[in-house]
């Protein structure tokens, strides 16, 4: 039997897209008969009881101690197998945990190499950015390297990170993408989805939703498009899932006070009633500024639930989008357009069905944990 040791930033309770999708790979995993140790920073709630996983808190958030705790938890069975899950600013010291990047590299001897799962490679800057953004950029790109030369295996979370990390190792040393899965389980219950709608919305007008975090840059987004369309569509009601919708509410209705009573949000919820308010969604909007790609969880919930979703091309969009068929896809900078393909969705519900059911198909095809699981104990093999 394979054991796995997976070092990740964060893991539930903790909140996050790495949590998450660090605690789906290991369900996966243990699912197929493996065993799983998880290696993750302190938490004062309670840890999940997932069957075959085993999760060890760290002190502190990757300091010296904790990579002392590392250094002595850690398996060295033949059958052993290190797993990172890997994004600079989830493993503390302002995204430049230098010593944590020697710790593995000098570590993952004794296992031949970890297999290194790329969320992000470096944080990145803009033109005009501070002196201080582009030094934390340089950081990141040299822990990046360490990294990188750190691993028997890489996979990455969008193959546009592939270009970020050849330059730092050898030319035969392969680079996979790995699908990044949903992690909000689908719950089929018309009965308790059909009260959902009508707890948040009017019996006869459509919903939109947006399920995200509501960062600055898609919130910016967001304030240009959910007038628009509320506007093409006069009986419509936005509906908005996940954390922090809230604050986002309360800023884009002190700019348009007459959305008030139009303009609904969840808050965070349970996995099962954010599931049955995305189910009860005719329509998801949901924009990206960097263009919709492969390691957006958000747009994974949306594709595994079957929704018809419209969505942004941009910088990072990948080929398979235009061609998959699965989603409206408009250009970044075109709010108008944007709102006005939703329009065009609600008022068809013929196409969104076919929608919804490329999307579906598109997700089981592509994305679902069962793609991940299998690469993963591929890899044992190469």
């Amino acid at each position: 039997m394979t054991q796995w040791h997976i070092i990740t930033g964060e893991y539930p309770p903790q909140p996050g897209g790495v949590s998450d999708y660090s605690r789906v790979v290991a369900r996966g995993l243990a699912a197929a008969g493996d065993a799983v140790h998880i290696y993750a920073p302190e938490s004062r709630s309670s840890d999940p009881d997932d069957v075959g996983v085993t999760i060890h808190r760290l002190s502190g958030h990757f300091g010296a101690r904790a990579l002392v705790q590392l250094s002595r938890l850690l398996g060295r069975g033949t059958e052993d197998r290190l797993l990172l899950q890997y994004v600079p600013h989830a493993f503390g010291f302002k995204a430049m945990n230098f010593p944590f990047c020697l710790w593995l590299y000098a570590h993952t001897r004794k296992y031949g190499g970890a297999a290194v799962t790329f969320h992000e490679v470096n944080l990145g800057f803009h033109t005009g950015d501070p002196l201080r953004y582009r030094f934390l950029d340089m950081v990141t790109k040299v822990m990046a390297k360490l990294v990188a030369r750190s691993a028997a295996q890489i996979f990455v979370s969008t193959p546009q990170w592939e270009s970020a990390l050849r330059r730092y190792v050898a030319p035969h040393q392969a680079i996979a993408w790995l699908p990044v899965p949903n992690n909000i389980p689908v719950v089929v219950d018309p009965v308790r989805i059909a009260a959902t709608r009508r707890r948040y919305a009017s019996a006869c007008g459509p919903v939109i939703g947006h399920f995200g975090t509501y960062s600055p840059a898609i919130a910016a987004m967001l304030r240009n498009l959910v007038p628009l369309v509320l506007a093409d569509s006069p009986s419509s009601t936005m509906l908005l899932l996940g954390a922090n919708g809230g604050a986002f509410r309360e800023s884009l209705t002190t700019e348009f006070p007459e959305l008030t009573p139009r303009v609904i949000a969840t808050g965070a919820l349970p996995a099962d009633e954010l599931s049955m308010a995305m189910a009860a969604c005719d329509v998801m909007a949901q924009p990206y500024p960097d263009g919709v790609t492969t390691r957006r969880t958000s747009i994974m919930t949306a594709l595994e639930h079957g929704r018809a979703v419209v969505t942004t091309q941009g910088s990072f969009t990948e080929q398979m989008w235009a061609r998959s068929g699965a989603v409206a896809l408009l250009p970044v900078e075109n709010s108008a357009a944007f709102a006005a393909a939703i329009t065009e969705l609600l008022r068809d519900e013929n196409q969104r069905q076919r929608y919804g059911a490329a999307a579906k198909a598109l997700y089981a095809d592509r994305f679902d944990v069962r793609h991940t699981v299998e690469a993963l104990r591929a890899s044992l093999c190469a």
